[in-house]
Protein backbone atom coordinates (compact mmCIF):
# COMPACT_ATOMS: atom_id res chain seq x y z
CA UNK A 1 0.00 0.00 0.00
CA UNK A 2 2.73 2.21 0.80
CA UNK A 3 4.71 1.63 -2.93
CA UNK A 4 1.20 2.66 -4.50
CA UNK A 5 0.72 5.76 -2.28
CA UNK A 6 3.91 6.48 -3.41
CA UNK A 7 3.98 5.73 -7.07
CA UNK A 8 0.35 8.07 -7.30
CA UNK A 9 1.96 10.58 -5.62
CA UNK A 10 5.06 10.78 -8.07
CA UNK A 11 2.51 10.69 -10.72
CA UNK A 12 1.32 14.40 -10.25
CA UNK A 13 4.77 15.49 -9.77
CA UNK A 14 6.09 14.23 -13.43
CA UNK A 15 2.85 15.41 -14.89
CA UNK A 16 3.83 18.74 -13.92
CA UNK A 17 7.73 19.01 -14.48
CA UNK A 18 6.75 17.41 -17.98
CA UNK A 19 4.18 20.59 -18.32
CA UNK A 20 6.60 23.34 -17.18
CA UNK A 21 9.11 21.48 -18.89
CA UNK A 22 6.76 21.72 -22.15
CA UNK A 23 5.64 25.31 -21.96
CA UNK A 24 9.23 27.26 -21.81
CA UNK A 25 9.53 24.99 -25.20
CA UNK A 26 6.22 26.12 -26.56
CA UNK A 27 6.89 29.79 -25.20
CA UNK A 28 10.51 30.18 -27.13
CA UNK A 29 9.58 28.25 -30.49
CA UNK A 30 6.52 30.78 -31.03
CA UNK A 31 8.41 33.66 -29.62
CA UNK A 32 11.09 32.85 -32.39
CA UNK A 33 8.66 31.94 -35.37
CA UNK A 34 5.39 34.37 -34.36
CA UNK A 35 4.75 37.45 -33.04
CA UNK A 36 1.60 38.09 -31.08
CA UNK A 37 0.06 40.82 -33.37
CA UNK A 38 1.02 38.33 -36.62
CA UNK A 39 -1.14 35.65 -34.51
CA UNK A 40 -3.67 37.55 -34.13
CA UNK A 41 -4.09 38.59 -37.66
CA UNK A 42 -3.30 35.10 -38.85
CA UNK A 43 -6.19 33.74 -36.67
CA UNK A 44 -8.44 36.51 -37.53
CA UNK A 45 -8.15 35.97 -41.17
CA UNK A 46 -7.22 32.33 -41.95
CA UNK A 47 -7.25 30.09 -38.61
CA UNK A 48 -10.96 30.98 -37.65
CA UNK A 49 -12.70 30.42 -41.11
CA UNK A 50 -11.72 26.58 -40.47
CA UNK A 51 -13.88 24.61 -37.68
CA UNK A 52 -10.79 22.17 -37.69
CA UNK A 53 -7.90 24.92 -37.50
CA UNK A 54 -10.00 26.75 -34.93
CA UNK A 55 -10.32 23.64 -32.60
CA UNK A 56 -6.98 22.38 -32.65
CA UNK A 57 -5.42 25.72 -32.87
CA UNK A 58 -4.98 27.78 -29.51
CA UNK A 59 -6.44 30.82 -28.95
CA UNK A 60 -5.19 34.16 -29.42
CA UNK A 61 -5.23 35.30 -25.66
CA UNK A 62 -3.43 31.83 -24.57
CA UNK A 63 -0.64 32.75 -27.80
CA UNK A 64 0.06 36.45 -26.13
CA UNK A 65 0.78 34.85 -22.61
CA UNK A 66 2.56 32.56 -23.20
CA UNK A 67 4.94 34.80 -25.80
CA UNK A 68 4.41 38.17 -23.52
CA UNK A 69 6.94 38.31 -21.36
CA UNK A 70 7.14 41.69 -18.96
CA UNK A 71 10.29 43.32 -18.87
CA UNK A 72 11.64 41.23 -21.54
CA UNK A 73 13.64 42.60 -24.75
CA UNK A 74 11.90 41.00 -27.60
CA UNK A 75 14.83 42.19 -30.10
CA UNK A 76 16.74 38.86 -30.79
CA UNK A 77 13.76 36.99 -31.19
CA UNK A 78 12.17 39.89 -33.95
CA UNK A 79 15.45 39.42 -35.33
CA UNK A 80 15.05 35.02 -35.63
CA UNK A 81 12.15 35.36 -36.98
CA UNK A 82 13.08 38.01 -39.48
CA UNK A 83 15.76 35.45 -40.90
CA UNK A 84 13.36 32.78 -40.54
CA UNK A 85 11.23 34.62 -43.03
CA UNK A 86 13.54 35.28 -45.18
CA UNK A 87 14.88 32.06 -45.22
CA UNK A 88 11.34 30.95 -46.20
CA UNK A 89 10.57 33.49 -48.75
CA UNK A 90 13.93 33.29 -50.67
CA UNK A 91 14.16 29.11 -50.65
CA UNK A 92 10.30 29.44 -52.08
CA UNK A 93 10.88 31.90 -55.26
CA UNK A 94 14.05 30.29 -55.97
CA UNK A 95 11.86 27.33 -56.14
CA UNK A 96 9.10 28.63 -58.04
CA UNK A 97 12.35 30.63 -60.23
CA UNK A 98 13.27 27.03 -61.11
CA UNK A 99 10.38 25.47 -61.76
CA UNK A 100 8.91 28.64 -64.40
CA UNK A 101 12.58 28.36 -65.70
CA UNK A 102 12.03 25.03 -66.65
CA UNK A 103 8.80 24.74 -67.89
CA UNK A 104 8.40 28.31 -69.91
CA UNK A 105 11.73 29.41 -70.79
CA UNK A 106 12.87 26.10 -71.93
CA UNK A 107 15.71 25.57 -69.44
CA UNK A 108 17.01 21.93 -69.56
CA UNK A 109 16.47 20.06 -66.28
CA UNK A 110 19.27 18.78 -64.53
CA UNK A 111 19.55 14.95 -64.57
CA UNK A 112 21.39 12.12 -62.95
CA UNK A 113 22.45 12.00 -58.94
CA UNK A 114 20.87 14.15 -56.85
CA UNK A 115 22.42 16.56 -55.02
CA UNK A 116 22.76 16.41 -50.82
CA UNK A 117 20.21 18.92 -49.44
CA UNK A 118 23.16 20.65 -47.97
CA UNK A 119 24.66 20.91 -51.28
CA UNK A 120 21.73 22.47 -53.01
CA UNK A 121 22.74 26.26 -54.25
CA UNK A 122 19.54 27.21 -53.62
CA UNK A 123 19.23 26.29 -49.65
CA UNK A 124 22.63 27.71 -49.61
CA UNK A 125 21.78 31.00 -50.79
CA UNK A 126 18.60 31.27 -49.11
CA UNK A 127 21.02 30.23 -45.69
CA UNK A 128 23.42 32.59 -46.53
CA UNK A 129 21.07 35.82 -46.85
CA UNK A 130 18.94 35.20 -43.96
CA UNK A 131 22.04 35.04 -41.92
CA UNK A 132 23.69 38.18 -43.27
CA UNK A 133 19.96 39.67 -41.99
CA UNK A 134 20.26 37.70 -38.41
CA UNK A 135 24.02 38.55 -37.84
CA UNK A 136 23.64 42.57 -38.49
CA UNK A 137 20.99 42.93 -36.77
CA UNK A 138 22.62 41.64 -33.77
CA UNK A 139 25.55 42.85 -34.14
CA UNK A 140 24.32 46.35 -34.86
CA UNK A 141 22.69 46.43 -31.58
CA UNK A 142 25.54 44.99 -29.80
CA UNK A 143 28.15 47.51 -30.83
CA UNK A 144 25.39 50.50 -30.54
CA UNK A 145 24.86 49.21 -27.15
CA UNK A 146 28.80 48.79 -26.58
CA UNK A 147 29.40 52.46 -27.57
CA UNK A 148 26.21 53.70 -25.27
CA UNK A 149 28.09 52.16 -22.42
CA UNK A 150 31.08 53.27 -22.74
CA UNK A 151 30.24 56.80 -22.97
CA UNK A 152 28.97 57.00 -19.38
CA UNK A 153 30.51 58.23 -16.48
CA UNK A 154 31.44 54.64 -14.88
CA UNK A 155 33.48 53.57 -18.12
CA UNK A 156 35.82 56.71 -17.73
CA UNK A 157 38.68 54.12 -15.95
CA UNK A 158 37.66 52.15 -19.18
CA UNK A 159 38.17 54.91 -21.46
CA UNK A 160 41.37 56.42 -19.66
CA UNK A 161 43.34 52.89 -19.90
CA UNK A 162 42.72 52.01 -23.33
CA UNK A 163 42.26 55.55 -25.50
CA UNK A 164 42.48 54.15 -28.65
CA UNK A 165 40.21 51.16 -28.49
CA UNK A 166 37.29 53.53 -26.42
CA UNK A 167 37.95 56.12 -29.36
CA UNK A 168 37.17 53.87 -31.66
CA UNK A 169 34.23 52.13 -29.98
CA UNK A 170 32.78 55.25 -28.97
CA UNK A 171 32.39 56.62 -32.74
CA UNK A 172 29.28 57.15 -34.10
CA UNK A 173 30.30 55.19 -36.86
CA UNK A 174 31.43 52.21 -34.61
CA UNK A 175 27.62 50.60 -35.15
CA UNK A 176 27.91 50.97 -39.07
CA UNK A 177 31.59 49.09 -39.52
CA UNK A 178 30.78 46.67 -37.05
CA UNK A 179 27.37 45.14 -38.26
CA UNK A 180 28.99 45.28 -41.84
CA UNK A 181 31.22 42.07 -40.80
CA UNK A 182 27.49 40.42 -41.24
CA UNK A 183 28.84 40.25 -44.70
CA UNK A 184 30.88 37.52 -44.02
CA UNK A 185 27.95 34.68 -44.05
CA UNK A 186 28.09 35.46 -47.91
CA UNK A 187 30.44 32.89 -47.81
CA UNK A 188 27.96 29.97 -47.26
CA UNK A 189 27.25 30.15 -50.93
CA UNK A 190 29.38 28.72 -53.03
CA UNK A 191 31.86 30.70 -54.91
CA UNK A 192 30.32 30.64 -58.75
CA UNK A 193 29.02 33.55 -60.94
CA UNK A 194 25.77 34.81 -58.70
CA UNK A 195 28.59 35.21 -55.91
CA UNK A 196 30.53 37.09 -58.11
CA UNK A 197 27.96 39.27 -59.56
CA UNK A 198 26.17 40.20 -55.72
CA UNK A 199 29.96 41.41 -55.20
CA UNK A 200 30.01 43.54 -57.69
CA UNK A 201 26.81 44.95 -57.39
CA UNK A 202 27.37 46.09 -53.92
CA UNK A 203 30.98 47.81 -55.41
CA UNK A 204 29.71 49.34 -57.73
CA UNK A 205 26.20 50.71 -55.44
CA UNK A 206 28.91 51.77 -52.93
CA UNK A 207 31.12 53.50 -54.74
CA UNK A 208 27.80 55.43 -56.76
CA UNK A 209 26.80 56.65 -53.24
CA UNK A 210 30.31 57.58 -51.83
CA UNK A 211 30.22 60.26 -54.85
CA UNK A 212 27.14 61.12 -53.95
CA UNK A 213 28.46 61.91 -50.38
CA UNK A 214 31.80 63.64 -51.77
CA UNK A 215 30.28 65.70 -53.95
CA UNK A 216 27.86 66.60 -51.52
CA UNK A 217 30.33 67.83 -49.01
CA UNK A 218 32.02 69.48 -51.85
CA UNK A 219 35.12 67.28 -51.60
CA UNK A 220 35.24 66.67 -55.28
CA UNK A 221 33.98 69.95 -57.49
CA UNK A 222 33.17 72.19 -54.29
CA UNK A 223 29.68 73.15 -52.93
CA UNK A 224 26.47 74.94 -55.48
CA UNK A 225 27.94 78.60 -55.65
CA UNK A 226 31.17 78.02 -55.41
CA UNK A 227 33.98 78.76 -58.17
CA UNK A 228 35.25 74.96 -58.74
CA UNK A 229 31.77 73.36 -59.95
CA UNK A 230 31.18 70.39 -61.40
CA UNK A 231 31.15 70.88 -65.51
CA UNK A 232 28.02 70.34 -67.37
CA UNK A 233 29.49 67.18 -69.75
CA UNK A 234 30.68 65.62 -66.35
CA UNK A 235 28.42 62.47 -65.69
CA UNK A 236 27.91 58.35 -65.17
CA UNK A 237 27.98 58.68 -69.23
CA UNK A 238 31.32 58.99 -69.55
CA UNK A 239 31.79 55.48 -68.21
CA UNK A 240 29.64 53.96 -71.23
CA UNK A 241 32.31 54.75 -73.71
CA UNK A 242 34.95 52.98 -71.83
CA UNK A 243 33.03 50.11 -70.59
CA UNK A 244 31.18 49.29 -74.06
CA UNK A 245 34.75 49.83 -76.03
CA UNK A 246 36.01 46.85 -73.07
CA UNK A 247 32.58 44.58 -73.71
CA UNK A 248 33.48 44.66 -77.76
CA UNK A 249 37.48 44.16 -76.96
CA UNK A 250 36.08 40.83 -74.81
CA UNK A 251 33.66 39.82 -77.27
CA UNK A 252 35.71 39.41 -80.33
CA UNK A 253 38.85 38.28 -78.58
CA UNK A 254 37.86 36.49 -74.88
CA UNK A 255 34.37 35.87 -75.82
CA UNK A 256 34.60 32.81 -73.02
CA UNK A 257 34.97 35.92 -70.81
CA UNK A 258 32.08 38.11 -71.84
CA UNK A 259 28.77 37.26 -70.24
CA UNK A 260 26.59 34.48 -72.90
CA UNK A 261 23.34 35.89 -72.70
CA UNK A 262 24.14 39.57 -73.17
CA UNK A 263 26.36 38.30 -76.31
CA UNK A 264 23.22 36.11 -77.84
CA UNK A 265 21.12 39.31 -77.04
CA UNK A 266 23.34 41.48 -78.97
CA UNK A 267 23.87 38.92 -81.95
CA UNK A 268 20.20 38.42 -81.69
CA UNK A 269 19.24 41.75 -82.23
CA UNK A 270 22.02 42.89 -84.72
CA UNK A 271 21.31 41.03 -88.32
CA UNK A 272 22.96 44.26 -90.05
CA UNK A 273 26.28 43.67 -88.75
CA UNK A 274 25.93 39.81 -88.21
CA UNK A 275 24.90 39.33 -91.56
CA UNK A 276 22.75 35.37 -91.26
CA UNK A 277 22.21 33.18 -94.43
CA UNK A 278 20.30 34.96 -97.22
CA UNK A 279 16.95 33.32 -97.81
CA UNK A 280 17.83 33.15 -101.57
CA UNK A 281 21.40 31.27 -100.72
CA UNK A 282 22.15 28.25 -102.19
CA UNK A 283 21.26 25.50 -99.59
CA UNK A 284 24.63 23.18 -100.91
CA UNK A 285 26.98 26.36 -100.15
CA UNK A 286 28.73 26.82 -96.49
CA UNK A 287 27.77 29.80 -94.55
CA UNK A 288 29.88 31.04 -91.59
CA UNK A 289 28.15 31.13 -88.27
CA UNK A 290 27.53 33.93 -85.97
CA UNK A 291 30.51 33.41 -84.02
CA UNK A 292 32.74 32.37 -86.98
CA UNK A 293 32.31 35.60 -87.71
CA UNK A 294 33.28 37.33 -85.27
CA UNK A 295 35.96 34.81 -84.37
CA UNK A 296 36.95 36.01 -88.06
CA UNK A 297 36.86 40.02 -87.08
CA UNK A 298 38.90 39.03 -84.49
CA UNK A 299 41.80 36.84 -86.35
CA UNK A 300 41.26 40.17 -88.92
CA UNK A 301 42.68 42.28 -86.01
CA UNK A 302 45.37 39.73 -85.56
CA UNK A 303 46.48 39.71 -89.23
CA UNK A 304 46.82 43.42 -88.93
CA UNK A 305 44.00 43.93 -91.24
CA UNK A 306 45.16 42.54 -94.78
CA UNK A 307 44.41 44.10 -98.06
CA UNK A 308 40.98 42.84 -99.64
CA UNK A 309 40.96 41.64 -103.42
CA UNK A 310 38.08 41.93 -105.24
CA UNK A 311 37.42 37.87 -106.94
CA UNK A 312 35.34 39.67 -109.38
CA UNK A 313 38.08 41.84 -111.07
CA UNK A 314 40.92 39.89 -110.37
CA UNK A 315 39.27 36.06 -109.82
CA UNK A 316 42.76 34.71 -110.50
CA UNK A 317 44.67 36.47 -107.54
CA UNK A 318 43.96 35.15 -103.74
CA UNK A 319 41.63 36.75 -102.64
CA UNK A 320 42.04 36.54 -98.33
CA UNK A 321 44.45 35.03 -96.21
CA UNK A 322 43.46 31.22 -95.67
CA UNK A 323 42.71 32.13 -91.97
CA UNK A 324 39.81 34.01 -93.12
CA UNK A 325 38.43 32.04 -95.92
CA UNK A 326 35.45 30.50 -93.99
CA UNK A 327 34.15 34.42 -94.84
CA UNK A 328 34.68 34.19 -98.32
CA UNK A 329 30.24 33.75 -99.15
CA UNK A 330 30.08 37.09 -97.12
CA UNK A 331 33.18 39.23 -98.56
CA UNK A 332 33.26 37.49 -102.70
CA UNK A 333 29.80 38.82 -104.31
CA UNK A 334 30.26 42.34 -104.53
CA UNK A 335 32.51 44.74 -105.06
CA UNK A 336 33.78 47.55 -102.83
CA UNK A 337 34.98 51.03 -103.22
CA UNK A 338 37.99 50.05 -100.78
CA UNK A 339 40.82 47.60 -100.06
CA UNK A 340 40.37 47.11 -95.97
CA UNK A 341 38.46 43.29 -95.56
CA UNK A 342 37.08 44.56 -92.05
CA UNK A 343 35.38 47.69 -94.15
CA UNK A 344 33.94 45.43 -96.66
CA UNK A 345 32.60 42.73 -94.39
CA UNK A 346 31.19 45.83 -92.15
CA UNK A 347 26.93 46.03 -93.48
CA UNK A 348 26.77 48.86 -95.86
CA UNK A 349 25.21 52.06 -95.39
CA UNK A 350 21.49 52.35 -96.63
CA UNK A 351 20.77 48.88 -94.74
CA UNK A 352 22.14 50.67 -91.29
CA UNK A 353 19.93 53.81 -91.98
CA UNK A 354 17.03 51.42 -92.70
CA UNK A 355 17.56 50.07 -89.70
CA UNK A 356 17.49 52.39 -87.43
CA UNK A 357 14.73 54.51 -88.68
CA UNK A 358 12.37 53.06 -86.44
CA UNK A 359 14.56 53.58 -83.43
CA UNK A 360 14.68 57.86 -84.30
CA UNK A 361 11.28 57.36 -81.77
CA UNK A 362 10.67 55.34 -78.98
CA UNK A 363 10.64 51.32 -80.01
CA UNK A 364 7.85 50.95 -77.68
CA UNK A 365 5.70 53.03 -80.37
CA UNK A 366 4.25 50.92 -82.91
CA UNK A 367 3.70 53.07 -85.87
CA UNK A 368 6.95 55.56 -86.17
CA UNK A 369 7.19 55.57 -89.93
CA UNK A 370 4.21 58.58 -89.94
CA UNK A 371 7.82 61.11 -88.82
CA UNK A 372 8.33 60.80 -92.42
CA UNK A 373 5.15 61.36 -94.19
CA UNK A 374 5.49 65.49 -95.65
CA UNK A 375 2.21 66.10 -94.58
CA UNK A 376 2.22 65.09 -90.98
CA UNK A 377 5.92 66.54 -90.59
CA UNK A 378 4.84 69.59 -89.39
CA UNK A 379 1.73 68.71 -86.80
CA UNK A 380 4.90 66.10 -85.66
CA UNK A 381 7.58 68.58 -85.43
CA UNK A 382 6.70 69.71 -82.21
CA UNK A 383 6.01 66.70 -80.16
CA UNK A 384 9.68 65.61 -81.22
CA UNK A 385 11.50 66.65 -78.00
CA UNK A 386 9.32 64.67 -76.25
CA UNK A 387 9.61 61.15 -78.34
CA UNK A 388 13.14 61.60 -78.85
CA UNK A 389 15.20 61.58 -75.71
CA UNK A 390 15.50 57.72 -75.36
CA UNK A 391 16.28 57.25 -78.96
CA UNK A 392 19.91 56.79 -78.56
CA UNK A 393 19.94 54.74 -75.44
CA UNK A 394 17.27 52.36 -76.88
CA UNK A 395 19.41 52.11 -79.97
CA UNK A 396 22.61 51.61 -78.28
CA UNK A 397 20.94 48.69 -75.80
CA UNK A 398 19.95 46.68 -78.72
CA UNK A 399 22.11 46.75 -81.16
CA UNK A 400 26.05 46.50 -81.13
CA UNK A 401 27.95 48.73 -79.76
CA UNK A 402 28.85 51.02 -82.66
CA UNK A 403 30.37 54.58 -82.10
CA UNK A 404 28.89 55.68 -85.54
CA UNK A 405 25.33 54.94 -84.12
CA UNK A 406 25.06 58.09 -82.03
CA UNK A 407 26.95 60.63 -84.70
CA UNK A 408 24.17 58.64 -87.30
CA UNK A 409 21.32 59.19 -84.88
CA UNK A 410 21.85 62.86 -84.63
CA UNK A 411 22.69 63.65 -88.47
CA UNK A 412 19.01 61.80 -89.54
CA UNK A 413 17.44 64.06 -87.01
CA UNK A 414 18.84 67.25 -88.44
CA UNK A 415 17.96 65.76 -91.73
CA UNK A 416 14.55 65.44 -90.95
CA UNK A 417 13.73 67.82 -88.60
CA UNK A 418 16.24 70.74 -89.28
CA UNK A 419 18.38 72.60 -87.30
CA UNK A 420 15.95 74.43 -85.38
CA UNK A 421 15.57 71.96 -82.73
CA UNK A 422 17.33 71.74 -79.63
CA UNK A 423 18.70 68.90 -79.80
CA UNK A 424 22.56 69.44 -78.22
CA UNK A 425 22.55 70.17 -74.77
CA UNK A 426 19.22 69.45 -73.13
CA UNK A 427 18.29 66.85 -74.96
CA UNK A 428 21.79 64.97 -74.00
CA UNK A 429 21.26 65.93 -70.32
CA UNK A 430 17.65 64.51 -70.12
CA UNK A 431 19.16 61.18 -72.01
CA UNK A 432 22.06 60.90 -69.36
CA UNK A 433 20.03 61.36 -66.68
CA UNK A 434 17.46 58.80 -67.62
CA UNK A 435 20.33 56.24 -69.16
CA UNK A 436 22.41 56.21 -65.72
CA UNK A 437 21.00 52.90 -64.72
CA UNK A 438 22.04 51.43 -68.12
CA UNK A 439 25.55 52.96 -67.93
CA UNK A 440 26.20 51.64 -64.40
CA UNK A 441 25.13 48.32 -65.28
CA UNK A 442 27.67 48.40 -68.31
CA UNK A 443 30.50 49.44 -66.07
CA UNK A 444 29.57 46.73 -63.66
CA UNK A 445 29.33 44.03 -66.56
CA UNK A 446 32.34 45.53 -67.68
CA UNK A 447 33.86 44.84 -64.56
CA UNK A 448 33.46 41.33 -64.17
CA UNK A 449 34.18 40.93 -67.89
CA UNK A 450 38.00 42.88 -67.86
CA UNK A 451 38.00 40.54 -63.85
CA UNK A 452 37.90 37.54 -66.04
CA UNK A 453 39.87 38.79 -69.08
CA UNK A 454 42.68 39.77 -66.20
CA UNK A 455 43.14 36.55 -64.94
CA UNK A 456 42.92 34.42 -67.93
CA UNK A 457 45.72 36.23 -69.55
CA UNK A 458 47.97 36.37 -66.18
CA UNK A 459 47.64 40.11 -65.32
CA UNK A 460 46.70 39.14 -61.78
CA UNK A 461 45.91 36.82 -59.47
CA UNK A 462 42.93 36.59 -57.47
CA UNK A 463 42.88 35.47 -53.52
CA UNK A 464 40.36 33.03 -51.90
CA UNK A 465 37.35 34.30 -51.02
CA UNK A 466 37.88 38.00 -52.40
CA UNK A 467 34.26 38.67 -53.69
CA UNK A 468 33.32 38.13 -50.04
CA UNK A 469 35.86 40.55 -48.94
CA UNK A 470 34.57 43.18 -51.74
CA UNK A 471 31.29 42.70 -50.28
CA UNK A 472 31.73 42.96 -46.87
CA UNK A 473 33.96 46.63 -47.68
CA UNK A 474 30.98 47.57 -49.58
CA UNK A 475 28.33 47.04 -47.31
CA UNK A 476 30.57 49.14 -44.78
CA UNK A 477 30.81 51.94 -47.39
CA UNK A 478 27.15 51.75 -47.81
CA UNK A 479 26.40 51.51 -43.75
CA UNK A 480 28.74 54.93 -43.58
CA UNK A 481 27.29 56.93 -45.97
CA UNK A 482 23.79 55.85 -44.72
CA UNK A 483 24.94 56.95 -41.40
CA UNK A 484 26.42 60.15 -42.15
CA UNK A 485 23.84 61.45 -44.99
CA UNK A 486 21.22 59.08 -46.15
CA UNK A 487 20.17 61.47 -49.76
CA UNK A 488 23.76 60.38 -50.65
CA UNK A 489 22.16 57.12 -50.76
CA UNK A 490 19.82 58.06 -54.26
CA UNK A 491 18.13 54.50 -54.42
CA UNK A 492 15.08 53.98 -52.25
CA UNK A 493 15.15 50.29 -52.09
CA UNK A 494 18.64 50.22 -50.85
CA UNK A 495 17.51 53.00 -48.17
CA UNK A 496 14.62 50.68 -46.97
CA UNK A 497 17.01 47.55 -47.31
CA UNK A 498 19.34 49.27 -45.01
CA UNK A 499 16.44 50.18 -42.44
CA UNK A 500 15.11 46.35 -42.82
CA UNK A 501 19.01 45.27 -41.74
CA UNK A 502 19.60 47.81 -38.76
CA UNK A 503 15.71 46.28 -37.51
CA UNK A 504 14.13 50.26 -38.11
CA UNK A 505 11.02 48.96 -40.06
CA UNK A 506 12.16 49.17 -43.59
CA UNK A 507 11.18 53.00 -43.86
CA UNK A 508 12.64 55.26 -45.82
CA UNK A 509 14.08 58.17 -43.90
CA UNK A 510 14.28 60.58 -46.67
CA UNK A 511 10.96 60.27 -47.65
CA UNK A 512 10.03 60.48 -44.39
CA UNK A 513 11.91 63.63 -43.63
CA UNK A 514 10.54 65.32 -47.27
CA UNK A 515 6.82 64.31 -45.27
CA UNK A 516 7.88 66.07 -42.11
CA UNK A 517 9.47 69.27 -43.35
CA UNK A 518 5.93 69.90 -45.85
CA UNK A 519 3.60 69.07 -42.88
CA UNK A 520 5.76 71.75 -41.20
CA UNK A 521 5.37 74.60 -43.90
CA UNK A 522 1.95 73.71 -44.34
CA UNK A 523 1.24 74.36 -40.29
CA UNK A 524 2.69 77.20 -40.72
Amino acid sequence: MASSSSEGAKAPRDRISAKSTADPILRNALRYTISAKEYETLHKYIISRSKVLKRNAPAVAKVEKLIQRPGRDDYNASAVRASLRLFLATGAALKAWGAISERFLGRNKVRGKRTPLWKSTNLRLSLSLSTILLLHRILFRFFTRLRAHLLTPEARPFRQRNKRTSKTLTSSLAPAIGASLAGFALAVYPSDQLRVTISIYALSRAAEFAYNHAEEEGWIWGKEGSRRERPWWWGSWLLFPLTSGQLLHAFVFDRDCFPKAYGDFILKNSPEYIQHRPADYPSNLPWPSTYDIVDNLAEMARLNYPPFVSPILFPNTPTLPASLSIISPITSPRTPPHNIPYLRHAPPLRPILLAHLPYLLDPRLPIPNPLLHPRLHHLLHPLIPRLLPRTPQHAQQTRLPNPTLQHLCIRLHRHLLGRDLPLAIPLTQKLRRQARGQFLYSARTSLDSLWKVGRKRGWWKGIRGGDVWVFVASLMVINLVYERDARAVSSAVVRRGVSCLRAEGGRDCVVEEKKRIEEEKRGS
